[in-house]
């Protein structure tokens, strides 16, 4: 009976015969991995070395891990850091973290209760007058937490909790984490696969015949040593200042500094139960004579904050802001005085709106991936969660390469498919960051002018007054703009302060402010060109679409199944009736292995693509299965039909749609026909679709199909 390879290594040169010319090239970091080539001189040798431990590097190690990819992590810092950093995790980053061994699931069990994140409240304190709130899940069309578009809810969980967690499942894999006093003085005191190795910071990079050696300085607590380690493939998810990006050459192209600020981590259980009592929220915009910040809420039960204040330098430098300044321009914000504020960390940064100019470099030797290759204004949350989206594309594709099945030029399609995104969601961010900015605007603080105002007193000033001069100049232009929102002004007796409260109102109500969710960015972006085939639809190549909406336009999310998009969400049941429970799907795709789904009809000309795409994967050395989508009310009996038509093939299975709207089925909801076969790749992405009668010879085009996917007729770049 014809079987299912699973790509495991003890078939690893037994690969499709493209696949394999590819390898054998000589001059292959890849087939000097996959051979266990020694590297340079007595450096370890790894197939992949990840640079940077935060959520984009763990994800991808257990990724790699749970594929059957040997890697390592470094990281410079030698503990993992405290601050919380992100904290929202969008709809589809859930979805990925839902086939992590229960990431997902322990997120939803340990976040703050939804009730005291769900809001935005713009006030002039915190104790103060409430100008105006958003409840962003209000329950109106997909802004809930119903699970109607995906089969699970966005997340409220401060980064250095998920990195926790993350640390957790991989070490259920087998992963462990190194630190520097543990680490010895040779370079090859231990087998560094499945390792995290902390305070090791990338010195430098050097192109061998077989990969990248890399240089790396580790402190062990006894002398600074230099260490080497050599990879066949360099992952750098280093963050925004990537030592990686630098070192490849790498540039960065679009606007930076649009604001410096200030961020501060404090904790106050005192501040934390009268906001969960009087007026919880995610985020306090607040306005008032004496300060302006921005209050991130990341756990109001246990009283965690961080507060993002604007600065303007070198008027105003980050030394001025001890701790005790800090709290004073904390308690200016409260409105009052709590009594145990614990200031934990003060960090300056700037917020910019940057995509690299590629992604991959050095003889596709090195890849950037997270905020190494994109830096977006915080506005909308899509910084981590575009990372970590940037890894579950790249994984599948290592995976594939690295067990031999793919070629090299598979990961060209990792920058085809994901620069777009990251450039779109650049844009969308600034766009957010103006709508956040419009509200200040509206209450006489436009932040244009202050920028202005800095930049005038910089030429004028810059030269010829004392830093402490031009400090108090600009200080006290900015206290008199700031009287624009005192009770004087900013209330319903007074004309201006009453149109300005009116616009506030007309901006909220409206949802031109900053959102929270993006349904039609977060599920709707597709892939336009890389590791998927164009269909062709009647006389429309469906491909070629591009979709032309303003960014926020509509944020409503619509099922496609266009080619490049994600998978839709619909529950289904497994048939024959069992007592198995309903599932999404997005689980027909599995989590642990490298598979491609092709989801059709019970039809027969349906059933000879099924047939030949099960036939082509072994013949190609991959997994797939076959999903054979049942209308609902389908009788058991009925499902016998499918197994005379796959025989003699068993990797198939039936599923019955529960359409959540009466008379709207799994073709009706993604709006093509029964006649319809869709393959979807281990990503979770649609690979490729077609009508099962216009295909004549189902082999040759679904081998011309994998060969596509898998880049085997393309040249390495």
């Amino acid at each position: 009976m014809p079987s299912m390879a699973s790509g495991g290594r003890g078939r690893l040169f037994a690969t499709h015969r493209g696949a394999l010319r590819w390898l054998r090239r000589r001059n292959s970091p890849l087939f000097s991995s996959l051979a266990g080539g020694g590297g340079r001189g007595d450096a370890p040798h790894l197939p992949v070395l990840i640079v940077g431990a935060g959520p984009v590097g763990l994800v991808l190690s257990f990724l790699l891990t749970k594929f059957g990819i040997k890697c390592a992590v470094i990281e410079k810092n030698v503990d993992f850091t405290r601050h919380p950093r992100a904290h929202f995790i969008n709809n589809r980053t859930m979805e990925i973290f839902r086939k992590l061994d229960g990431l997902a699931g322990d997120i939803e069990r340990y976040q703050p209760p939804v009730d005291l994140w769900r809001k935005f409240v713009y006030c002039t304190s915190l104790s103060g007058s409430v100008l105006g709130s958003v409840d962003h899940m209000k329950q109106e069309g997909q802004f809930n937490f119903d699970k109607v578009i995906s089969p699970i809810s966005v997340a409220h969980f401060s980064q250095y909790k998920l990195v926790d967690l993350l640390l957790k499942k991989l070490e259920g894999i087998g992963f462990g984490t190194c630190f520097p006093g543990e680490i010895g003085t040779s370079a090859q005191d231990a087998m560094l696969e499945n390792k995290i190795l902390m305070g090791h910071v990338c010195t430098s990079l050097q192109q061998t015949d077989e990969g990248i050696l890399v240089g790396a300085l580790v402190n062990n607590g006894e002398k600074i040593i230099e260490r080497k380690l050599h990879c066949g493939l360099l992952i750098g998810t280093d963050g925004a200042r990537s030592r990686v990006r630098e070192l490849a050459g790498i540039s960065m192209e679009g606007e930076t500094d649009l604001q410096k600020l200030v961020s501060v981590h404090f904790l106050s259980r005192d501040l934390g139960r009268y906001l969960s009592s009087q007026r919880p929220g995610m985020l306090f915009f607040i306005f008032n004579p004496g300060a302006i910040g921005v209050l991130v809420a990341h756990d109001l039960e246990n009283g965690e904050f961080v507060l993002q204040i604007p600065f303007y330098p070198p008027q105003q430098m980050f030394e001025d802001f001890t701790a005790q300044v800090c709290e004073q321009i904390i308690v200016k914000l409260v409105g009052w005085e709590p009594a145990d504020v614990q200031v934990l960390d003060i960090k300056p940064w700037a917020m910019h709106a940057e995509v690299a100019e590629r992604y991959i470099s050095c003889n596709n030797c090195v890849i950037l991936a997270g905020d190494a290759a994109h830096r977006f204004p915080p506005a909308g949350g899509f910084g981590m969660n575009t990372g970590v989206q940037d890894v579950h594309n790249l994984a599948w594709k290592l995976g594939l390469l690295l067990n031999g099945v793919a070629s090299p030029s598979i990961l060209q399609t990792y920058e085809s498919e994901r620069q777009p995104v990251a450039i779109f969601n650049t844009e969308l961010s600034v766009e957010n960051f103006k709508a956040a900015m419009s509200i200040p605007a509206t209450l006489g603080l436009d932040p244009t002018i202050a920028n202005s105002v800095h930049q005038v007193i910089n030429r004028s000033l810059g030269s010829i007054v004392p830093r402490n001069v031009q400090k108090a100049v600009l200080e006290g232009l900015f206290s008199l703009g700031r009287a624009q929102v005192s009770d004087y002004i900013l209330n319903e007796k007074n004309p201006i302060g009453s149109l300005r409260l009116a616009r506030l109102k007309s901006i909220l109500n409206e949802g031109k402010s900053l959102q929270l969710q993006f349904p039609a960015e977060d599920l709707g972006f597709c892939y336009e060109e890389g590791a998927l085939v164009a269909e062709v639809c009647g006389e429309k190549t469906q491909q070629g679409e591009k979709v032309k909406h303003s960014k926020r336009a509509s944020r409503e999310y619509i099922p496609s199944v266009k080619v490049g998009s994600r998978l839709p969400h619909m529950l289904v049941r497994p048939l024959p009736a069992s007592n198995e429970s309903v599932f999404s799907t997005l689980d027909l795709v599995s989590g642990d292995k490298l598979e491609f789904v092709l989801i059709t009809a019970p039809m027969k000309e349906s059933y000879e693509i099924a047939r030949a795409t099960l036939k082509m994967a072994d013949e190609f050395r991959l997994s797939a299965k076959v999903c054979v989508m049942w209308p609902r009310g389908t009788t058991d009996a009925e499902v016998e039909e499918s197994r005379s038509e796959l025989a003699p093939w068993t990797n198939y299975v039936n599923v019955e749609e529960l359409p959540r709207v009466s008379g709207s089925s799994w073709w009706e909801m993604c709006r093509i026909s029964r006649k319809s076969v869709i393959l979807v790749r281990p990503d979770e992405h649609i690979a490729w679709r077609t009508e099962s009668d216009m295909v004549r010879d189902a082999e040759s085009e679904v081998r011309r199909v994998f060969s596509h996917i898998l880049c085997l007729n393309r040249h390495a770049v």
